[in-house]
């Protein structure tokens, strides 16, 4: 048995962003006791990283819009594949918690007459983003933070989760180590909550920050719990793509909302050359009108600009492929030209996304109020994860429960910008409440010490193999190469199939990874536990999308290009068995007939 420090708690959260604060605050807000895990420092999450705003039906910029709209907005844009549900709940309860995360201190952009202000983004019908500048992230976990340290909860910072504990069936804790000092850690628990983040460090090019190795994604798989909509990778249309430095860092849709637009190197707007049959009456048909719809008017529609983003990063693909892209791969997105409408456009622009000015500028050495950014896709968000129901959260394994990017359902086959930053929200909240019901309701589970012993001696198997392993580091290298090639926006099936052998190959290289040196501030180990949540990922991600024979949101088959009605009736559900991954179809519930009239009013 290995030495550990040992915590007791009703509630355990795991990750600190958006999603584990509010379920921190909830839970403990109704009397159990919570600990939060976080990988990182607090204040830290990668939630700081999104920009442009939290998509809340509010209704302050045009009185048009409500929950229903929302709605249908969401089940469009994730192609049908969404938990109803979820995206009902998400639509109806938003604006209840923006007013909330302003009632605790949340300095949004106001409205000439006061109210919280809202800005236009990417699939959304009316303007719909409450935000900060373009810091809305930042935000939001100072916010939560502040308002969530005042409630009791106790914070375990720079802490990594080996394996999630269960006994009897259900969740008992969780054991892991302290990232400073290498103390291995239990954490006893009556329930769970993951609130982990992404995966995008198992690509090449990624706007996720360091923690997102899918570490909620493996735990929940290897533990029972389902994994759903694995196949469904956001590559968000506009990261930066020079200089090779920060090839990846996001680009906001902040910015295409405030009315840039996107040029080929012929100088054309190639946006206006492709616009899906879902979203022509929705669109607009020539520049001008394009320009009014960001300007506010309210007879205008939406430039192709603010397509989804699916649709959008795939359109980039295709210029760039066709010769047609910026010197260095991507195509150019340029604000500095609203100078033509608008005098104090330098003004103008620094006021209204700072941080990109200042990204720009630093990074690059670029005014982007006096030239355009060069910019491409980039690994941007998961809509697969955990299985949940749509009301509690909880998984298919009791006492585990899921919020955030970590949990699938909400977004379908692809995700509306703005809509990540209310799902934290909504979903975090009710995680925390559920969790905390369940935690009252069931007594604690032994800890089976078999699972402990099993954990703490495969982390220590690469210390103990040294300089005679391999690096991790490599490792993740080429696992990350070859998702980026193999498994990226077009994908092939012979293309997925030689990922899986390459994912299997890396899987032997990882039983024998080695590491010098010792526990404290080891950053090799670190690494080498990261690989085996990412190489799980990567399996699970490459099997669903060679399963899935059509092209629908998020995945695109070069294959199979069209979508197919068929295809459309199933989500596909990924479980651990005695022989390895499974992967199923499920049909996808039916619409309740009120929310079935609802779609249809809306198209």
């Amino acid at each position: 048995m290995p030495e550990y420090r040992e915590y007791t708690y009703d509630v355990l959260i795991v990750g600190a962003g958006g999603a584990g604060l509010r379920a921190a605050i909830e839970a403990a807000a109704s009397g159990v006791t919570v600990g939060v895990v976080t990988k990182s420092l607090l204040g830290k999450a990668h939630t700081v990283m999104a920009e442009g705003g939290v998509a809340a039906a509010m209704a302050n910029v045009d009185d048009r819009d409500n929950w229903k709209v929302h709605f249908s907005d969401t089940m469009r844009g994730g192609q049908y594949l969404n938990n109803c549900r979820m995206a009902e709940l998400h639509a109806r309860e938003a604006p209840d918690r923006v007013r909330e995360l302003e009632s605790w201190g949340a300095l949004f952009d106001r409205t000439k007459d006061g109210k919280i202000l809202q800005r236009n983004f990417g699939g959304h019908r009316y303007p719909r983003l409450a935000h900060v500048g373009d810091r809305t992230g930042l935000e939001m976990i100072r916010t939560l933070q502040d308002h969530g340290i005042h409630q009791g909860m106790e914070v375990h910072m720079e802490c990594t989760i080996l394996t999630l504990l269960t006994s009897g069936g259900r969740i008992t804790g969780a054991f892991g180590y302290d990232r400073e000092r290498g103390h291995f850690m239990l954490w006893k628990a009556k329930a769970v909550v993951l609130c982990t983040g992404g995966i995008g460090r198992a690509f090449k090019i990624s706007s996720n920050s360091w923690e997102y190795t899918g570490d909620g994604h493996s735990l929940a798989y290897h533990a029972g719990a389902e994994l759903m909509d694995m196949e469904f990778v956001q590559f968000h249309p506009t990261g930066m793509v020079w200089p090779p430095s920060v090839a990846g860092i996001l680009v906001t849709e902040g910015v295409r909302g405030e009315g840039g637009v996107l040029r080929n190197s012929e100088g054309r707007r190639f946006m206006f050359d492709d616009i899906p049959d879902l979203y022509k009456n929705q669109t607009a048909d020539s520049e001008e009108e394009g320009w009014r719809y960001t300007q506010g008017d309210k007879n205008a529609r939406r430039p192709p600009e603010l397509l989804t983003r699916d649709h959008v990063a795939r359109c980039i693909n295709r210029e760039v492929k066709a010769g047609r892209g910026s010197p260095h791969g991507g195509v150019f997105l340029d604000i500095a030209w609203i100078k033509q409408h608008i005098p104090t456009a330098e003004e103008h622009i620094k006021k209204k996304l700072p941080s990109m000015y200042h990204q720009f500028k630093q990074l690059a050495d670029i005014d982007i109020t006096k030239v355009p950014m060069e910019v491409g896709p980039t690994t941007h968000y998961m809509m697969g994860g955990v299985r949940v129901d749509g009301d509690t959260q909880m998984s298919t394994l009791p006492g585990l429960f899921a919020a955030g990017e970590c949990a699938a359902g909400l977004h379908g086959a692809n995700r509306l910008g703005g809509n990540s930053l209310s799902d934290l929200l909504v979903f975090g909240k009710r995680a925390g409440q559920y969790a905390a019901e369940f935690a009252r309701a069931h007594s604690a589970e032994s800890i089976d010490a078999a699972q402990i012993d099993a954990a703490a001696a495969r982390s220590m198997e690469a210390f103990n193999r040294g300089a005679k392993g391999e690096r991790p580091y490599q490792i993740q290298y080429d696992l990350q190469e070859k998702m980026q090639e193999l498994v990226g926006i077009v994908r092939m099936e012979s293309e997925m199939k030689q990922a899986l052998e390459v994912i299997e190959k890396l899987h032997v290289r990882e039983a024998n990874v080695g590491i010098d040196g010792n526990r404290q501030y080891n950053n090799g180990w670190h690494t080498a536990m990261d690989l085996r949540h990412l190489l799980t990922v990567s399996e699970a991600i490459t099997r669903a999308a060679i399963l899935r024979q059509e092209s629908r949101g998020a995945q695109f088959r070069e294959d199979f290009q069209s979508k197919d009605p068929e295809w459309g009736k199933y989500n596909l559900v990924i479980k651990k068995t005695d022989s390895g991954m499974a992967v199923e179809k499920r049909p996808v519930p039916e619409l309740p007939v009120e929310l079935k009239q609802i779609v249809e009013e809306m198209k």
